[in-house]
């Protein structure tokens, strides 16, 4: 589990379609091997360390969704809750569901079975940030960003038709579960009267 806010920016040293090499310094503290570190968002769990690298092993599904971890890639990472962690961004499984097209302007494209996750003022997490979308249309999002995080993260870098990497709340996946599943006693009127949408 993740919230989203970025510890440091790391650098793809090596990959070579399995194992991923990422050179960092900071979320190496503390780190042993078979913790989790969120790559661009994506939660990977670190198999060797040296002094300045951290490896894991990339699973088939991964490399489905994922299509960034590129030799020279500047990557945003974040090392995994601990209990006593604040929670400053929001709740980031490090899952990611799929991917979207930069069009500029921190707006981005996204796929129709994405799009139905993605709400006005709701969290979004881009290459394993957390933001706050402040306009969703027509498969469409752009999201609030602040100097800071645009300066510590690697959206800094990002050039119209940029892939980045998306996953979307949590939350909102739950609750078309819910409303889908037959003799359930939650309804989009009980959601809206407990101001939940």
């Amino acid at each position: 589990m993740f919230t989203g806010i970025v510890e440091e920016t790391g650098f793809i040293k090596n990959f070579d379609g399995k194992k991923l090499v990422v050179e960092c310094s900071k979320v190496l503290e503390s780190t042993k091997v078979g913790d989790s570190i969120a790559i661009d968002g994506c939660c990977q769990t670190v198999t060797a360390m040296s002094s300045n690298t951290f490896s894991a092993d990339v699973s088939s599904e991964t490399l489905r969704i994922i299509k960034g971890f590129k030799v020279g890639n500047c990557v945003n990472l974040e090392r995994a809750l601990t209990p006593s962690t604040r929670m400053g961004g929001h709740i980031v499984q490090g899952h990611v569901d799929g991917t979207a097209k930069y069009l500029g302007n921190m707006t981005f494209e996204v796929p129709k079975d994405l799009d139905k996750y993605i709400v006005y003022k709701g969290s979004i997490c881009v290459n394993g940030v957390s933001l706050t979308v402040s306009k969703n249309q027509n498969n469409t999002f752009a999201v609030a960003i602040i100097p800071h995080t645009l300066e510590n993260t690697n959206l800094k870098y990002l050039k119209t038709g940029d892939l980045v990497n998306i996953e979307t709340d949590i939350l909102g996946r739950y609750v078309e579960k819910f409303l889908s599943t037959q003799n359930n006693n939650i309804t989009e009127d009980f959601l809206k009267e407990n101001g939940f949408i």
